[in-house]
């Protein structure tokens, strides 16, 4: 089994852009403690781009891409030697892993960096895992490295994902204000309190912190938002000793291939369906036929990813598509437009 451990911007960057030695120290003498005992850790590291910025004269994230990229072209490097430099203390060599969103999407670029992800593994090195913004532009405008270490947990199977923040979990109000109050268990956190921004040099927070633990439990693996500058953390928290805001897994158990189609392929369209087919694939486990989709939204390709919805407008499944928008549009019979095999229902 896997542990996955993420650590914000914050954690990492201090003010100026220099690295918080002390905390990396810390994190990584518990990391190097659970690998040398026999157990894999991955670690999803931001900090780049607040690392790279002081090589640019700046002090907080710029808007320009291009300043984006150059930021975390410079600032990774430090990142990397930063992680190599506190790992290497306790005899642990960190190995350095960019992915991009078409890297999760595209299934044979998921099953390689699954391959090498589980041969650093075996070497008991530990993966320092980052987005590749300078090629990735699309990542810099809208992703977070929360829903990256949630894919990352899902992509080796991890028996734990723990996102490490600058407080000590999902807390009722912002944390230090009147009557604040912890929420230990995830599933009682009230939508409101979900609204706080992101910090000057990070791009997430705690509403992509929760949607990303959110992501790891339904696809079984449990979560916990805790603190992460801490003297001890991650031990505690590996005890099952009630730290931060856990998130427990769900009991429903799905292939590699179906938790890949369920969270990594993204969906390109959209197939309303009659009634008679929802419960054809959601309750006989049966292949989706053209003749069923009443209404063929968006323009794809065979080997797409659609969503079925059904007649009270509810996604219930999501699957590749057999034939393209064109095709199936057209609802010609014996046409299959989704191979039960391609499909997963929610």
């Amino acid at each position: 089994m896997t542990i996955v451990v993420k650590l914000g911007t914050s954690l990492v960057a201090g003010p100026g852009g220099a690295v918080r030695r002390t905390v990396l120290s810390r994190r990584a003498r518990e990391i190097a403690s659970v690998v040398q005992e026999g157990e894999p850790v991955a670690v999803v590291s931001s900090g780049a781009i607040a690392l790279g910025l002081p090589h640019l004269g700046l002090d907080r994230r710029p808007r320009s891409v291009s300043k984006l990229q150059a930021a975390s072209a410079l600032g990774q490097a430090r990142l990397q030697r930063a992680w190599e430099t506190a790992l290497a203390r306790h005899d642990i060599h960190a190995a350095q892993v960019l992915l991009t969103a078409t890297d999760i999407a595209d299934r044979a670029s998921y099953v390689n960096a699954r391959n090498a992800l589980r041969a650093l593994f075996a070497l008991r090195a530990v993966p320092i895992v980052n987005e590749n913004d300078v090629t990735a532009t699309d990542e810099i405008a809208f992703g977070d490295n929360d829903a990256l270490a949630a894919q990352v947990a899902i992509l080796v199977r991890a028996r734990l994902l723990v996102l490490l923040t600058e407080v000590d979990g999902v807390y009722t109000r912002a944390p230090g204000t009147p009557e604040a109050q912890l929420v230990g268990d995830g599933s009682a956190i009230d939508e409101a309190v979900l609204g706080g921004t992101a910090s000057r040099l990070g791009r997430g927070g705690m509403r992509s912190k929760v949607l990303a633990a959110r992501m790891a439990a339904e696809a079984g693996i449990p979560t916990v938002i805790a603190g992460g500058a801490g003297a001890t953390v991650l031990d505690p928290i590996l005890a099952g000793e009630p730290r931060g805001t856990r998130f427990h897994r769900t009991d429903r158990e799905l292939s590699a291939y179906k938790l890949w189609l369920r969270f990594g392929k993204p969906v390109t369209g959209t197939l309303h369906v009659d009634d008679g087919a929802r419960r054809a694939v959601a309750g006989q486990s049966r292949s989706l036929l053209a003749v069923g989709v009443v209404d063929c939204e968006g323009r794809f390709e065979a080997g797409d990813a659609v969503e079925l919805v059904g007649p009270d407008g509810v996604a219930f499944a999501r699957g590749v598509a057999a034939a393209s928008s064109g095709e199936i549009g057209q609802r010609p019979r014996g046409l299959e437009a989704v191979h039960r095999d391609r499909l997963v229902v929610y």
